[in-house]
């Protein structure tokens, strides 16, 4: 099992303008909160990790929400510091920060990028505004446009934007049209997501009622299809299920959690794995500030026994298109530990069924074009009983 420190640090920031209608996340709208009061316990809470578990290099960052760009230039620049206190950055890490589009002005780039930020994640969902009013968001489709060129003339190279599909009433058609709009941008990464309904939210108490008129299993199927086609074409990379890239503009940070490496997890609700401990933090953004005043904010930890880890080692390295690498399983579960003797029946039922195949240079397992398709059944069956 792991026992090296993690070299990438998630941190939460729980604030959102407003609540998107498919949205589940640890977030609430800022106004009103105390964030100066949640910027000193999330300072807290980086002395007591660095304490405990000291930081050696940090090789990604990832600020994600909420939308932390609802700080204003003068938090930003504060909270930025305060990290660099805390986890010494290496050379040339990857600094993301995700975004919505209409909150990031010149200012507040410059804050960021004064405070070491290189890469930003704008949550664009689609270019159509009648979609967009219908899932909750308040920007239209002309602010990702612009924030998009802000970013850049602030020296931002390094963007990416998030696209969903299978939306209430949405066509192919309307889908066709985003994809065009997103390459126009001609940004190096590009994330797309179905909607999936969850719990506690608008979007589930709608669908719930029968109210919810979502497109049916084979037309998001071929939504999918044409993404991959589209971007493809336009000389992206399929590097995991739902994310395309520029050559060399892979994210790396989340490449850590595919790949089933460790990561310190700080803020309301964040989860964080490290030294074989899972842990998630306590949600809500009061009851968070008054535990990290006394000790590290858990609301849970537990030990992650060698067999779920090897579990989650396979399900979440093959949403990677390259797959899983029996080599690395052996450096993270001990020599003569081979994914081939351990997962034998699942790896030779899914080859059989054509949804992965074997791979020599190096050696271990990737989804086939099949089994991209239907991920969901090959992660599924590395799920003990």
């Amino acid at each position: 099992m792991h026992t090296w420190t993690p070299r990438a640090l998630y941190i939460h920031i729980p604030f959102c303008t407003n609540k998107c209608y498919y949205c589940d996340f640890n977030s609430y709208v800022a106004e009103g909160q105390p964030i100066d009061a949640y910027l000193d316990a999330l300072e807290l809470e980086m002395e007591r990790t660095a304490a405990a578990l000291p930081p050696e290099r940090i090789e990604t960052v990832f600020v994600g929400g909420g939308t932390p760009t609802v700080l204003n230039p003068v938090q930003m620049a504060r909270f930025l510091a305060s990290v660099r206190r805390h986890f010494p950055l290496a050379p040339g890490a990857e600094y993301t920060m995700e975004a919505n589009p209409g909150t990031t002005d010149p200012a507040k780039l410059e804050a960021m990028r004064e405070g070491g930020v290189n890469r930003i994640s704008f949550g664009a969902q689609t270019f159509d505004n009648e979609l967009l009013k219908r899932i909750g968001r308040i920007h239209e489709a002309d602010d990702v446009v612009r924030s998009i060129a802000n970013a850049k003339a602030a020296g931002f190279s390094n963007l990416s934007i998030d696209l969903m599909f299978g939306l209430p009433n949405q066509k192919l058609h309307h889908l066709q049209d985003s994809v065009s709009r997103a390459l126009e941008l001609d940004l190096p990464h590009y994330s797309l997501y179905s909607l999936k309904v969850e719990e506690n939210t608008l979007f589930h108490r709608l669908y719930e009622r029968g109210e919810l008129p979502l497109p049916e299993e084979d037309e998001e199927v071929e939504m999918y299809r044409h993404l991959m086609e589209r971007l493809g074409g336009a000389g992206y990379r399929h590097y995991e299920i739902s994310n395309f890239a520029r050559p060399g503009f892979e994210s790396r940070h989340n490449t850590v959690y595919w790949r089933n490496e460790p990561y310190y997890g700080l803020g309301a609700g964040a989860h964080g794995y490290a030294r074989g401990i899972r842990h998630v933090n306590i949600k809500g953004v009061q009851p968070y500030i008054d535990a990290a005043q006394v000790k590290l904010p858990r609301l849970e930890s537990h030990e992650v026994l060698p067999e779920e880890a090897m579990e989650d080692f396979m399900m979440v390295g093959l949403r990677l298109l390259e797959g899983v690498r029996s080599a690395d399983f052996e450096v993270q579960f001990g020599p003569g530990e081979r994914l081939e003797v351990r997962f034998d029946d699942a790896l030779r039922r899914l080859v059989g069924q054509g949804l992965l195949e074997k791979t020599e240079a190096p050696e271990g397992f990737r989804l086939t074009a099949q089994g991209v398709m239907l991920g969901n059944e090959v992660f599924g069956a590395f799920l003990s009983e």
